[in-house]
Parts: structure tokens; C-alpha cells; sequence
């Protein structure tokens, strides 16, 4: 059990953040343990071919048996823009006592094999089969789960406008309890601990997890990982049926993009699930727009579409 002690002005300093090195490192709890992440076997799948060359020694020694990773692969975002290059550096740079310290907490006082040597080898040995996995397994598929991220953002934004900074906090994961001042996460790790606040709260999505997940070190700022929503849609083609009713009213495309569009989500995401270009489903989304069928939200260098509460009646009518 964890808990995070929040402060007024902790409540009044939740963010969200999005982190490329994150999701690399967490990534490894799939890798290590495939059947534990159902929604991600075909990212594995479809990467396995290219995963062949990969430094799995470093890579397995970043992870243990209880799926636990260290800290400094899961740094705390300052914003939803951060890159994997400014990433990479600060991890270039690591403290060669936290390097060893936070491995020797995640295996338990063992150091694994292939990180077991001169401190400044191992994290330039480490960041190099990173670098490697980025490259086979997410390159391709970073813009597709950087939308499916920020739109789950722009999700719980909403819900914190509507309904409440409880009921968000509360919505994010099954194993994540607020109380109005103590946000409580239970974790399999069977120690109870305590973490005090007074750095804000940070709240990060990640397509590997599956329950809420926080920083290791009880001294790292308040930080929750938690499962994004949308990631069944990740890797298939959208299949909805058409009701025939809305299919007669705005047509089949457009039909099926309304009912794809419970869920904040951006055109160049739309174009991959539904096999179409850009520019068509651009067309598209305006006329639905312009009828006052859907909303839409700049976010960073993305706009995401969100159906209307009118589009909603529709749906539902059709």
C-alpha cells in the first residue's frame, strides 16, 4: 500500500505529463512477462522480427520477476511534450550511485549479470540497447500511442472540469483510492509506505500498465502511472457496426466516425484505424463540425475530436 499525503497546494498542482522514456522502460514488464499485458501481444507480435538484435541481457536486467523497474526509467515529466532525446541525455548522465543503488532496490541486493562492471560502462551499455528498442518496437508506433496518450489527457481533463478533482483522481485506476486529501495506491508490493507531499502531483498514462504504478524510492516526488484509456483500438482497424438509421442520415463514413469518436481521438489516428487518408477524414470531420456533431481541442501539435453531447444523441437515436 502506498500513500501519497497531498497537501492544498499539492491538489492545487496536479498535472499531467507523458514521458517516451517511460513507456520504454515499462515496456519491459511486457517483454519479461507477455501474458500479464493481453493488450499489448500484438505490439509484440508485430515487433518480434525486429526485437531479434536487440541487447536482451541489458534489457532483462532493467526488469525483475516482480515486473519492477527502476526509477530512473521512469522519470517524473515535467510536460506532456517531453522528448526521448532529452530523455536519453539525462540518462547518459546518471549518478554511477543511483545507477547502482536503484538496480541493487529492484533485484533485491543482487546486481544482474550483464550490468554487473564499471558503473560508467553499464549505463552507456544500458542507454545503447534502449536506444535499440525504441528503434524496433516503437519509432513506427510512437505517433499512434502519443495520440491515444494525449487523448486520454484531454479525457481526464474533461472529467476534472465536470465532475471534480475526486472523481477524476478516482476514475484513473482500480487500484487508486482519493479521499480528499490521501491518495492511496495498492501495489503487490507488500510494504506499507508513506510519501509525503509538497511537489505536486503528477499523473502519467502509460499503454503498460494495468493497475496504477508509482516510483519505487519513497523519496521521489508524487508520481502515479496509470493504464490509458483506448488502448484496445491501438493496433486494430475500427469495426463498429453502422446503424442503418445514422448511416441514412450522414452517411456510412461519417456514421462510423461518429461512432468512433466516444473518445477524444485525431484525424491521423482515425486515418490509421479506419485505413483511410488524412485528408479524407479531415473532410469528413469538418462537415460533422460545422453540423455541430462533434467538438474538437488543440492539443500540442494535435487536434483531437470528441463527439457532441448533440452527436451522442444522435448515435444513441440511430
Amino acid at each position: 500500500m502506498l500513500r501519497f499525503a497531498l497537501t492544498e497546494a499539492d491538489l492545487g498542482n496536479v498535472r499531467f505529463g507523458l514521458s517516451p522514456l517511460c513507456e520504454l522502460g515499462l515496456s519491459l514488464r511486457a517483454l519479461r512477462d507477455p501474458a500479464r499485458y493481453p493488450l499489448q501481444l500484438p505490439w509484440l507480435r508485430r515487433t518480434e522480427q525486429a526485437r531479434a538484435g536487440l541487447d536482451l541481457d541489458a534489457l532483462m536486467a532493467l526488469v525483475d520477476e516482480r515486473l519492477w523497474t527502476p526509477d530512473f526509467l521512469n522519470p517524473r515529466p515535467l510536460s506532456p511534450l517531453t522528448r526521448l532525446g532529452d530523455e536519453l541525455d539525462v540518462l547518459r548522465a546518471l549518478p554511477s550511485q543511483r545507477f547502482t543503488e536503484q538496480l541493487l532496490l529492484v533485484h533485491q541486493g543482487r546486481m544482474p549479470a550483464a550490468l554487473d562492471g564499471p558503473p560508467r560502462a553499464a549505463i552507456a551499455r544500458m542507454v545503447t540497447a534502449l536506444e535499440g528498442l525504441w528503434a524496433a518496437g516503437f519509432a513506427e508506433y510512437w505517433p499512434r500511442m502519443r495520440t491515444i496518450l494525449e487523448a486520454d489527457i484531454v479525457y481526464r481533463g474533461r472529467q476534472l472540469v465536470q465532475y471534480g478533482l475526486s472523481a477524476m483522481l478516482n476514475g484513473l485506476a482500480p487500484t487508486a483510492d482519493f479521499d480528499g486529501r490521501v491518495l492511496t495506491v495498492r501495489l503487490r508490493d507488500p510494504l506499507d509506505r508513506d510519501v509525503a507531499g509538497g511537489a505536486g502531483l503528477t499523473l502519467v498514462p502509460t499503454m503498460f500498465t494495468n493497475r496504477a504504478s508509482a516510483p519505487i524510492d519513497p523519496t521521489e516526488p508524487p508520481t502515479m502511472f496509470y493504464p490509458a484509456r483506448g488502448q484496445g483500438a491501438m493496433w486494430e482497424a475500427e469495426r463498429a457496426a453502422n446503424p442503418a438509421a445514422l448511416a441514412a442520415i450522414v452517411g456510412e463514413a461519417r456514421a462510423r466516425l461518429l461512432i468512433a469518436l466516444g473518445e477524444p481521438c485525431s484525424s491521423t489516428e482515425l486515418g490509421i484505424r479506419f485505413g483511410v487518408s488524412t485528408s479524407a477524414v479531415n473532410q469528413h470531420l469538418r462537415v460533422l463540425r460545422e453540423a455541430g456533431l462533434l467538438t474538437s481541442t488543440r492539443y500540442g501539435h494535435s487536434v483531437l475530436y470528441l463527439r457532441s453531447a448533440l452527436g451522442s444523441a444522435l448515435v444513441a437515436g440511430g
